[in-house]
């Protein structure tokens, strides 16, 4: 079981990236906000999370604990497999998703990619009581973005264009589509202009 890497970030994807510890370049699949956090050429450390099916193994890897404890919780869902967990991750972090779960929004669960009505309803009925632990950092996040929503746009801003120059984007490409993105929805937090600007510049 590989726990965690610590090591030189040889590349990033716009889904993987690769870490090299002891010699052995390491693949692993993770969310935008992890991969966000990643520089090539300099060390980090991210915990994983090792899954073996009969048709190969993945290593999933993760910026801090609560990321990588719902994974888990996710995958013991009945229908619900890893990929489609991190997906769940991608569109919100551990505490948005918790709320939701708690809140019994099985509507706003379905804005992940491949979720549909039957299976946000299961994740609400089968998660309700397993998400506690999730719930008072959430709610600290949403206190103080609440407290300066124009201040919160500006350092949104900054932290996407930073997170899209550790994967690769120079500032001219990253910044004028921030920008437009921060002016189309200023109340959009980081890691949704991250998902947004990562589309847009896909596809140039």
């Amino acid at each position: 079981m590989i726990d965690s890497l610590n090591g030189e970030v040889l590349s990033i994807g716009l889904d993987h990236a690769v870490i090299e510890c002891g010699g052995v370049g390491y693949r692993f699949l993770a969310t935008p906000q992890t991969l966000g956090r990643l520089t090539r050429g300099e060390q980090r450390r991210v915990m994983t999370s090792m899954v073996v099916k009969d048709d190969g193994i993945t290593l999933f890897g993760f910026s801090d604990a609560d990321s990588r404890e719902m994974f888990h919780k996710l995958q013991g869902v009945s229908g619900l497999g890893p990929k489609l967990a991190l997906a769940a991750l991608s569109v919100f972090d551990p505490g948005e998703l918790s709320s939701r779960i708690a809140n019994g929004d099985a509507k706003g669960i379905q804005t992940i990619p491949g979720v549909g009505k039957k299976m946000a309803e299961r994740i609400v009925l089968e998660l309700k009581d397993k998400v506690e632990a999730f719930l008072p950092a959430q709610s600290t996040r949403a206190g103080a973005a609440a407290s300066s929503s124009s201040a919160g746009a500006s350092l949104a801003a900054e932290q996407v264009v930073e997170a899209l120059q550790g994967l690769g984007f120079n500032e001219r490409q990253a910044r004028p589509v921030v920008d437009a993105l921060v002016e189309e929805t200023p109340d959009e937090d980081a890691s949704a202009l991250l998902r947004k600007a990562l589309s847009q510049l896909g596809k140039k």
